[in-house]
């Protein structure tokens, strides 16, 4: 055990080094992360031996637990009710596509039979939440395409899962008819979300209650996390949509505590993130890549060039939207540490392939992570779709007061809001809200009706917590109301 601390220890610290360097590059961590484990496993330095796939296996479920519950919390509600529709089309029916295609490829390039390449296909067929939201938050997509993203990403692991596993138990021998893969496949995306639902508003009034200190708050609401994933899971559910779902709806309905809650988790689903990708690696053996290089490389073309793009045209026939954001949906659905993860389902099934299976998924991840990873920012800006302010980036932030009735709201002004450039008075905030500070170069200004307010400043404001929601605030300094009435 000593050792295994010591060099996970060590893995971890070089991991966070490695993400650092990453951002200076404008390079994609995960596959720095990658590259990484691969140096240190067993074909490389041999420093740590890692093959047992069942293991691997395990621990990143509990990885993408913690991601998936992050990325719920951060997912801001207007962006969901905006990009839901669109996202969760391609969540199903683009998955569906993308695997289908992809598997025609796949027994085009490989002629492995038509149920290993369905399985090759299905295993490819989702985008990975880790890889997607890294990139929406450094990249500067408009609001929806990022939303569209996010929801996809978070919600889409349940249908590569269910066919995964269907066409897995078919090669195994397993005699189920369609009707048991249809209600299945039903139950994992309805049972998921109902649970999450559940946990999520049960969440909103556990996490109201006064607990003894503010760090107890986010352990509290990483407890909910997990519980709404074993919920599911042992209502043979989807614990990966529930998790999620869980996390947008605490996110979206619990305003207090919730710096202190993303905070917490944004730090631990980073560790998540690194170690995921680390783990990974290790598992790799990258002299066993070069034998079917070629032929991954094409599998890898297929994905990104056809099947992902044809995805995308059919998943969003019900929705208006501009050929060059279907174009950038296309080329933003990378893939990451899911297909990875899946791929170790057959690998542990023991069924013939399942190492050609895992190897090949494995440098399409490669790939798509290095030329999609890379080049999504310029074509954003390219096609002339980039924006300045961040899609993730929440407007106010509440800092809640002890034994009080009143809550602190922090403000960052940007140029797009409506009261950037305004002086106080043309935009009174309603009653029930106070603007007591400004902070402004490092200092602190007490404002009036007449100052000026400037991209780049800070607002504190007081908010009777009885009769004034943080979504007022939003709203007041979006312009999209002057506050609560009279």
């Amino acid at each position: 055990m000593d050792d295994v601390v010591f060099f996970a220890a060590a893995l971890l610290l070089l991991g966070v080094l490695v993400v650092g360097l990453s951002d200076r590059l404008r390079f994609p961590a995960a596959l720095l992360s990658l590259g990484l484990g691969m140096l240190f496993g067993s074909d490389g330095l041999g420093l740590v031996a890692v093959d047992d796939y069942a293991m691997v296996r395990n621990l990143s479920v509990v990885a993408l637990i913690v991601i998936l519950f992050e990325g719920g919390l951060t997912t801001k509600p207007s962006a969901l009710r905006e990009s839901g529709p669109p996202g969760f089309a391609l969540s199903t029916v683009g998955v569906l596509v993308t695997g289908a295609v992809t598997a025609v490829g796949v027994e085009w390039v490989f002629g492995l039979g038509w149920h290993t390449s369905l399985l090759m296909g299905a295993v490819v067929a989702s985008t990975d939440a880790a890889v997607v939201f890294d990139l929406v938050r450094r990249a500067p997509l408009p609001r929806r395409i990022a939303g569209i993203l996010e929801v996809e990403s978070g919600a889409n692991d349940p249908f590569a899962i269910v066919l995964t596993i269907g066409l897995l138990t078919t090669l195994e021998g397993v005699d189920a008819g369609v009707g048991e893969w249809v209600w299945f496949g039903l139950w994992q995306l309805v049972g998921g979300l109902i649970v999450g639902l559940a946990v999520g508003f049960v969440s909103r009034w556990i996490l109201g209650l006064r607990l003894r200190s503010e760090g107890l708050y986010p352990i509290v609401a990483a407890g909910l996390g997990g519980l709404a994933y074993g919920t599911a899971a042992l209502l043979s559910a989807s614990g990966f949509l529930a998790v999620y779902v869980a996390g947008l709806v605490i996110g979206a309905t619990v305003p207090r505590r919730r710096r202190v809650i993303r905070s917490f988790h944004a730090s631990l689903a980073n560790a998540a993130d690194i170690g995921l990708f680390l783990l990974l690696g290790l598992l790799v053996f990258p002299s066993q890549l070069p034998a079917v290089a070629l032929r991954a490389l094409a599998v890898s073309a297929i994905l990104v060039l056809v099947a992902r793009p044809l995805a995308v045209v059919i998943s969003m026939l019900p929705f208006r939207m501009s050929w060059p954001e279907k174009t950038i949906l296309s080329w933003a659905g990378l893939r990451g540490a899911v297909p990875i993860v899946l791929a170790t389902f057959p690998a542990t099934a023991e069924i013939a392939e399942g190492q050609t299976i895992f190897n090949v998924v494995f440098f399409v991840v490669l790939t798509s992570t290095l030329i999609q990873g890379t080049t999504t920012v310029p074509l954003v800006r390219r096609l002339g779709l980039a924006t300045e302010a961040p899609a993730w980036q929440s407007v106010a932030e509440t800092v809640p007061i002890d034994m009080a009735d009143i809550d602190l709201i922090e403000v960052e002004v940007t140029a797009d809001l409506a009261i950037a450039g305004q002086p106080l008075r043309d935009h009174p905030p309603g009653r029930g809200i106070l603007v007591i500070a400004l902070l402004r170069d490092g200092e602190t200004l007490v404002p009036t009706g007449e100052t000026m307010i400037r991209s780049g400043d800070v607002l504190v404001l007081s908010i009777d917590e009885e009769s004034v929601e943080l979504t007022d605030v939003t709203a007041w300094a979006r312009g999209e109301r002057e506050g609560p009435e009279a």
